[in-house]
């Protein structure tokens, strides 16, 4: 098995073979999060419009998405975990469109497999492309806005690939230093409309969620949970 690390945009378009798009804060946590919580589907898109467009075509669907961190207008839910807490979201779809996760979604069209992953559900990745076996997997870190790369991606993308190489390596420290790096903006009390401290807490949960998302092309995009038992 081929293992590269890609970054950026740049890199979902270089991506082949099984390609794991990577986002951690906030786009991979937020879908494993309304998952565990009962969500019937989830759509990526890239664009906003899309994004509505699809409301409209799945009634009762909840839009969830940002723009530079913020919620989009005329969204229900920003793009945070903590703050879709406070919808029932069991049973429904959720639209979801954000500045990096979706985005390296819609741009790995040379890739064979598409999944989403984050620190929270890492493990459970790597054993789900252990088990399809491809030749080639692409670790793509989409960063910050897709335009800059992260600490806490190419932790998860390290990490990814340490699991499949088969070994067990220690990541808290490095966890711990993103609340100093990346991190930093979850603990400025002046920003913690958009970036609540809880989502940091919430999204580096280490192999908290036992199942892979696996992303289908159903007319677009559409995640699905798969279980690691």
């Amino acid at each position: 098995m081929e293992i590269e690390i890609l970054q950026l945009i740049e890199g979902a378009r270089r991506a082949r073979g099984l390609a794991v798009i990577i986002d951690v804060f906030r786009a991979f946590s937020v879908e494993c999060w309304a998952f565990s919580r009962g969500a019937k589907r989830i759509l990526p898109v890239a664009g906003i419009d899309e994004a509505f467009a699809l409301k409209r075509a799945n009634p009762g669907a909840l839009l969830v998405g940002e723009r530079g961190g913020r919620k989009c207008e005329g969204f229900d839910c920003g793009n945070s975990p903590s703050q879709l807490e406070a919808f029932d979201v069991c049973g429904r779809v959720i639209v979801h469109t954000t500045s990096a996760g979706t985005q390296g979604i819609a741009n790995a069209a040379g890739a064979d497999e598409i999944v989403g992953a984050s620190l929270v559900n890492a493990a459970a990745t790597a054993e789900y492309i252990r088990r399809c076996n491809p030749a080639a997997v692409s670790l793509v870190c989409m960063g910050l806005d897709g335009a800059s790369e992260t600490d806490e991606d190419t932790l998860c993308a390290d990490y990814i690939a340490a699991l499949l190489r088969g070994e067990s390596p220690d990541i808290s420290q490095r966890v711990r230093r993103l609340s100093e790096t990346s991190g930093k903006k979850f603990f400025n009390p002046d920003l913690q409309e958009v970036f609540p401290r809880r989502d940091f807490e919430m999204c580096t949960q280490v192999d908290r969620f036992p199942y892979a998302l696996r992303v289908r092309r159903e007319g677009q995009f559409c995640v699905e949970k798969i279980e690691i038992k």
